[in-house]
């Protein structure tokens, strides 16, 4: 009797070891993770076989792999057409293992299938489920930045300022002998594609303090205190790991004006930030950085000092920044160049403008199986970078002879009045990109006569002109316009009667004798137009200094 008692236990235990291996086996996570694009892509392309979902993980089963991807990351939409399964346990084999160990085999058996039989019905019932997972969101961790100083070009003021956060992160007994505290938050306001995002990389890199990264967008959630709870989280996890830097990139998605509409989670949001920007003191090790291209629709709480006591405004670079940005980028391409010329003829482009001009002309010398990246290159690609690659007009042998007359007459006149050009294409819409910058009467006029020039030279010679004259002639009147009603240039500071007609007319008879003056300079242009269908503005000075 004692051995048949001692066989039978022996062969529970037995059991027991054997199906907690198998469940072991079963229920253990071997699935890859995944982003959030890898997962739309994986569900787009209809492979995946079973959807099932726990509290951490949102496991996505296909024919042949497993993957998961943090149900915070997920909404319902995305498994619309899925059947999901909804497994809410918190610790699933431990729960297996105490039904086997209490009631039996048999017994756990049949309440595991009753289980999973009852959990197959998901998507109208338990939608729920889904929102109420999603709101766990994945552990805030610090990333590692490898960007340095010396890897940024043409930033000397900027980065004199933050030196001083820099040393104050290393050494803060130093300032705090002197009575000085460190400032709570640094706003780094600019023009998009400066930089911002790169120089707070390198201000991390160079304190050797934790980083962590988050854009505003990420904030803002479709569930109500999701926002609020993830700032929590971020600022939480800075303070545990101090001295660190937050840096919040686009802080203008979640800290916009509250302008008494009703929007409960962004201002939620907002709030929270607010208040644990106020919740840490000087001495806590926690710096916020952020940026942003729209300072004018931030809170006014939100740009209080106390939040963010310093603000550095990050400008397009000068001449001699765009220099030292193109060195940068030349470092590791061979050519044969003046980075000074190259600079001068990049006048408004930001940072990240500069290094799409540079491997473009990379591009470009590989195509043509040069050794050396060239100026030439550097024409060739600029429009492309400026205003995009587009699709060259088709013109037949007529079209052709007006399209090298109009832009023979444009290429004069802007180099005749010392309009920045460097190189004019035939397939180019316009010569000079649109500019902000503040101009003379004189300058608008001599910008005016440009437009005009083409029409006025094809009037000349065909009588006539083509329809694509209307981008250049919209500009003309833009520029009269605004010359007449808005900056005062007419006959008086207010606008008068016809007076723009007026001013138009005698711009259009004044670029007439201009180009009437000079029939043989517009004669070599169209030539070289017509054979190369480019010039640039050295030769076309040389034509026209040959008869002045």
């Amino acid at each position: 009797m004692l051995n048949s008692k001692t066989n039978r236990i022996a062969l529970y235990v037995s059991a027991f070891i054997v199906i907690a291996l198998v469940l072991f086996a079963l229920l253990r996570d071997n699935a890859s993770p995944i982003t959030l694009k890898d997962a739309t892509k994986i569900l787009q392309n209809h492979t995946v076989q079973k959807v099932i979902v726990t509290k951490e993980y949102v496991y996505l089963k296909t024919e042949k792999n497993n993957y998961k991807i943090a149900s915070s990351q997920v909404t319902p939409k995305m498994f619309i057409d899925y059947k999901v399964d909804v497994e809410t346990g918190t610790n699933i084999i431990v729960y297996l293992l105490s039904l086997v160990l209490f009631l039996g085999l048999g017994s756990l058996a049949l309440r595991w299938w009753q289980k999973r039989t009852d959990s197959s019905n998901l998507f109208g019932s338990q939608s729920s489920n889904i929102s109420s997972l999603s709101h766990d969101s994945t552990p805030v961790e610090a990333i590692k930045s490898d960007v340095t100083f010396k890897d940024i070009g043409g930033i000397s003021d900027v980065k004199i300022e933050l030196e001083e956060i820099i040393d104050f992160i290393k050494n803060p007994k130093r300032y705090k002998s002197f009575g000085a505290y460190m400032p709570k938050g640094v706003l780094l306001v600019g023009p998009p594609g400066v930089g911002k995002t790169m120089i707070a990389k390198a201000v991390a890199n160079e304190a050797g303090v934790p980083f962590y990264y988050q854009s505003g967008a990420s904030f803002v959630q479709i569930y109500v205190g999701m926002g609020a709870k993830r700032v929590h989280e971020l600022f939480a996890a800075a303070k545990n790991n101090s001295p660190s830097i937050v840096f919040i990139d686009e802080i203008d998605a979640v800290g916009k004006i509250r302008d008494g509409q009703r929007n409960d989670e962004r201002e939620a949001t907002l709030n929270q930030l607010l208040t644990e920007m106020d919740g840490f003191e000087g001495s806590s090790g926690v710096i916020v950085l952020a940026a942003t291209n729209k300072i004018e629709v931030l809170d006014s709480a939100l740009l209080r000092a106390g939040r963010f006591d310093r603000r550095i405004f990050v400008e397009l670079p000068t001449k001699r920044e765009r220099a030292s940005i193109l060195s940068k980028y030349l470092q590791k391409v061979p050519h044969q160049l003046d980075v000074e010329a190259v600079a001068n003829m990049t006048v408004g482009f930001n940072g990240a403008s500069l290094a799409a001009l540079v491997n473009e002309a990379a591009l470009l010398s590989l195509r043509q199986k040069d050794f050396h990246i060239t100026i030439e290159h550097f024409h060739q690609v600029k429009d492309k970078v400026l205003f995009g690659k587009k699709k060259l007009q088709i013109l037949n042998d007529e079209q052709k002879k007006y399209h090298v007359t109009y832009q023979a007459a444009k290429a004069i006149c802007a180099t005749y009045f010392d309009i920045s050009f460097e190189k004019l294409m035939l397939s180019n819409e316009k010569l000079t990109p649109t500019t902000n910058d503040s101009l003379i009467k004189h300058e608008i006029e001599s910008r005016i006569k440009m437009h005009l020039a083409g029409l006025v030279a094809c009037s000349i010679k065909y009588n006539e002109h083509s329809s694509s004259a209307k981008g250049d002639l919209d500009e003309a009147k833009d520029f009269i316009k605004k010359m007449i009603e808005e900056y005062g240039m007419g006959t008086s500071l207010i606008a008068m009667g016809h007076e723009e007609e007026l001013v138009m007319n005698r711009l259009y008879d004044e670029t007439k004798i201009l180009l009437k003056s000079m029939p043989s300079v517009i004669h070599k242009v169209e030539t070289v137009l017509y054979e190369r269908e480019s010039i640039t503005k050295t030769e076309v000075r040389k034509y026209i200094d040959e008869i002045l």
